[in-house]
């Protein structure tokens, strides 16, 4: 048997913001979010963001979201091109649903481009659906955005299917 992948998902700090801009740089070109724009966020009340680091303390990957009242809107989330297809997406989406869920919030939504089939399979197997577009949302190509939205997360099929896709999510990879 292999040993799974280990990752710590926790608060991002300042300290982490170099290595977040690594990743952001490597993962969307040069057309992502600045440095001052982390540091934005980490100050800001209505926002939550999370690093992952793997057994090595290396930051692997990031997410982010808005919490405003009832819905939360994930604003980025990324994860080293050496990292990829080892769960860490999916350990990090998973996170942003479950504090989600203890501060009430019903819905969590988000915009990605239509081309990035892995993150909408990723996204449509959390109960994410699509509900539009919105053209030419990204500004390096033009590109179109689908706006995705889940269900209500406190309905008993949301929650049942994010209850699943945990378990199989912590078989899958070592989350401390």
């Amino acid at each position: 048997m292999t040993e799974l992948f280990t990752i710590k998902i926790q608060p991002m700090q300042q300290a982490d913001i170099d290595s977040v801009i690594a990743i952001e740089a490597a993962s969307y070109g040069e057309h992502h979010w600045s440095r001052e724009s982390f540091f934005n966020e980490l100050s800001n009340e209505l926002a939550m963001y999370y690093s992952a680091f793997d057994e090595n303390g290396t930051l692997v990957g990031y997410a982010g979201s808005w919490h405003i009242l009832e819905e939360a809107h994930l604003t980025n989330i990324a994860v080293s091109p050496d990292c990829r297809r080892k769960k860490v997406g999916e350990a990090l989406l998973a996170r942003v649903i479950k504090d989600c869920i203890a501060e009430g919030v019903k819905y969590l939504t988000l915009e990605v481009r239509v081309s990035n089939s892995p993150a909408i399979n990723l996204y449509e197997k959390y109960g994410f659906k699509s509900l539009g577009t919105r053209k030419g949302y990204y500004q390096n190509n033009n590109e179109d955005a689908l706006i995705m939205w889940t269900e209500n997360m406190f309905y008993d099929k949301f929650k049942l299917s994010y209850e699943k896709n945990l378990e199989e999510l912590k078989r899958a990879v070592n989350i401390l």
